[in-house]
């Protein structure tokens, strides 16, 4: 049970006295009050008091500076390990405090910490740290010199659960050491998670604590003891982002992606004009709401009555798109408001993007004195086809589907459009974001979770501008629909000072990579494999197990299936006796029964046709990777047209398992691959990783939304 008297007291002193960090003895005081163990210790002030300290504490004990300017006591030379006894405890205090005083003759020396030494176990970290992202999160890795070498370390948001903290124990590269090797004792990971839960519940409780260290800490199989306490705080933390309620963000976001009326400021009846081409948009694309065009020097545009202005409007409007110059902006938005229009669309540039950051400030702050919500400003417009809406100026796109994409770049945007016609994936929406002034991920989240047309959500992103929204509404979001991001600039995010190891080691990509995973969020690593994923995810079931079965024409393909496998943290089924000698029935004998199921090229349809019927009809089977060698004995076509009417005699059955394919082969391929993909079965041509890769994802939804 925390005892927030005692760490308000130190916090308070702390300020009162404008440090930036705590001493080692105050930072024993609130791990203390937070249940965190730390070992038994004492502050000298001679060294005759250092001798007698240490004497009742018992040998081998550590001695370390205590002065709140010296951060990094090794540094300084103010750390001694393994004394003894009387004598060498003061000669250490003596030692120490000189190398202090070398160190920094400034520093205000209160002391010299006598510790109990730890001994045994393995030294592990964890700590926190305050992103400028996602705010407070909680670190685990191995601890000692390793954690800056090695940066074998991992994220979750802070408070973090029971779940959260036993999840990181695995989620380093060097887990397997936790668990005991070459004879070590594993060590105690319910104490281990317990602590990674207290320091979490602390800086939760406590904003101003920036960053904290507990490095080493000793883990045994007994327990878990900080050996070292290093807290660094913040009396001044940046102000929260302001964040609209849900059943505002929900009302405000249904009218302007599904708007009964749309202004479009800036219509213009001239071709070749922003404004011009968003009108045509609207009105070849059928959208059968109110068009107001908006131009203070026209009378008509395209058949419609102009108005001056959105005042001048004699009806409701849901949503207006701006296309106008980027001087004229904010006191169109303001004229919105007076309207009491909840959403513009700011196609135009010229804010943030290069440079004009006041430009945009203002765009915001008029915008919440009225309370209209903004989307871009730079973006391409969006697109919601079940409205059959297009306010956009780039290319129409018309053909209704479930999934919802969205980018924060034009280009990104351009290439949604691109591969969805190329693919004929069909598509609920299609939203720009661009800078993000206001309307983000969060609130696009929020409105296709109870979009009924949406039934998966693929984003963009090349940063988020507030992290911990969005992964809050993502954890809950993904326990109903599919969630995948492409995270743009995953290679370096620049790296800042820090007073601690895990302040060092924040500011990476594994802080994305670890938190969207929490989240529940399929993180795609390429723009390629963020598309295929929106285009069969919707139509791949969902798995009931993790038992998968390859069955393959060609033994290569069946080894590269077998790699990305293993790649997508999957694992093949070990057959037992029955189902190997199954299996066997249906093959030559020169083929290889086991996993994966090696059929051979040079059998006939019946062969594909019996053995993959047996691994949809067995329910210890859960799902089937296919890997289908082109010969003229079985055609791409013939192969495609017979799995076809397997599958769907089996779903006509009530059996529905996740079936992916790879098919190697001559141009034919493709034609069967498209076949395939039309009766709901993920096909890929000349790819043995893509496949997989969609079934690990599909996977990897299931487990985090609790559906394996």
């Amino acid at each position: 049970m925390s005892n927030r008297t005692d760490v308000r007291r130190v916090l308070d002193t702390v300020k009162a006295e404008g440090r930036t960090a705590l001493t080692a003895p105050e930072g024993k005081v609130v791990c203390e009050a937070y249940g965190i163990a730390v070992p038994k210790e004492g502050v000298a002030t001679s060294a005759a008091d250092a001798a007698k300290i240490a004497t009742a504490m018992g040998f081998p004990v550590v001695l370390k500076i205590v002065s709140p300017d010296i951060l990094h006591k090794t540094e300084a030379g103010g750390v001694l390990v393994g004394v003894k006894s009387a004598e060498d405890a003061q000669k250490g205090y003596d030692t120490i405090i000189a190398n202090a005083k070398k160190y920094n003759a400034k520093a205000n020396v209160l002391g010299v910490q006598v510790q109990e030494m730890l001994t045994g176990g393995q030294e592990v970290i964890i700590g926190a740290v305050t992103d400028p992202v996602f705010g407070k999160l909680v670190a685990f890795g191995l601890g000692g010199v390793l954690v800056e070498v090695l940066k074998d370390i991992t994220f979750r948001l802070a408070p973090a659960t029971e779940a959260d903290a036993l999840s990181m124990l695995d989620g380093i590269a060097a887990a397997q050491i936790l668990k005991g090797v070459r004879g070590a004792h594993p060590v105690n990971r319910d104490a281990l998670a317990k602590m990674i839960q207290n320091v979490s519940q602390l800086i939760a409780d406590y904003p101003e604590i920036a960053e904290m260290d507990l490095n080493p800490v000793f883990a045994t199989r007994d327990d878990a003891i900080a050996a070292d306490v290093r807290i660094v705080v913040n009396f001044s933390p940046a102000p929260a982002r302001y964040r609209p309620k849900h059943e505002d963000i929900v009302r405000d976001m249904n009218r302007i992606m599904k708007p009964k009326a749309v202004a479009v400021i800036g219509a213009s009846s001239e071709a070749g004009k922003i404004g011009n081409s968003v009108m045509k948009n609207l009105i070849n694309g059928g959208y059968k709401g109110q068009i107001y065009p908006i131009n203070p020097s026209a009378d008509e545009i395209m058949g419609r009555k102009a108005y001056k202005s959105v005042m001048d409007v004699p009806a409701d409007i849901d949503v207006a798109v701006f296309a106008i110059p980027a001087k004229f902006v904010a006191a169109a938005i303001a004229e919105c408001g007076e309207k009491k229009i909840p959403g513009a669309v700011l196609i135009p540039s010229g804010f943030a993007e290069v440079g004009n950051h006041e430009g945009q400030k203002e765009l915001v702050s008029v915008a919440q004195k009225y309370g209209v919500r903004l989307m871009g400003p730079n973006i391409y417009g969006f697109y919601y086809t079940w409205s059959n809406l297009c306010a956009t100026f780039c290319t129409a796109y018309d053909v209704k589907g479930h999934a919802a994409l969205s980018s924060q770049s034009g280009g990104i945007g351009m290439a949604i459009i691109g591969f969805s016609r190329s693919a004929k994936m069909g598509v609920s929406a299609i939203v720009g974001l661009g800078n993000k002034s206001d309307i983000d991920e969060d609130d696009l989240l929020t409105f296709f979770e109870q979009d009924d047309n949406t039934h998966i959500i693929v984003q963009h992103c090349e940063d988020l501008k507030d992290g911990r929204a969005f992964a809050e509404v993502a954890k809950r979001v993904s326990k109903k629909k599919p969630v995948v991001v492409l995270k743009a600039g995953r290679t370096s995010l620049g790296s800042k000072a820090a007073s601690s190891h895990t302040g060092a080691l924040a500011g990476n990509d594994k802080i994305y990579d670890d938190v969207l995973r929490q989240s529940g969020v399929i993180r795609a690593r390429s723009l390629r494999e963020m598309l295929e994923f929106a285009r069969a995810l919707p139509i791949l079931p969902t798995p009931k197990g993790d038992n998968i079965v390859i069955i393959t024409g060609a033994g290569g393909s069946g080894v590269l299936l077998s790699d990305a496998v293993v790649d997508n943290g999957l694992s093949l089924m070990a057959f037992p006796p029955d189902l190997d000698g199954a299996f066997k029935k249906f093959i030559p004998p020169f083929g290889a029964s086991g996993n994966p199921v090696d059929i051979t090229g040079g059998e006939p349809p019946k062969t594909y046709q019996n053995t993959v019927r047996f691994g949809l009809e067995d329910p210890r089977i859960h799902s089937l990777i296919l890997g289908y060698w082109h010969t003229i004995v079985t055609p791409p076509m013939v192969f495609a047209k017979l799995l076809a009417e397997i599958v769907e005699e089996m779903r006509g059955k009530g059996i529905d398992k996740p079936v992916v394919v790879s098919l190697a082969g001559d141009v034919e391929v493709e034609e069967a691959s498209e076949y395939l993909f039309d009766h709901k079965i993920p096909a890929y041509p000349y790819s043995t990783e893509i496949p997989v890769d969609v079934l690990g994802a599909k996977y990897k939804w299931a487990r985090a939304a609790g559906l394996l």
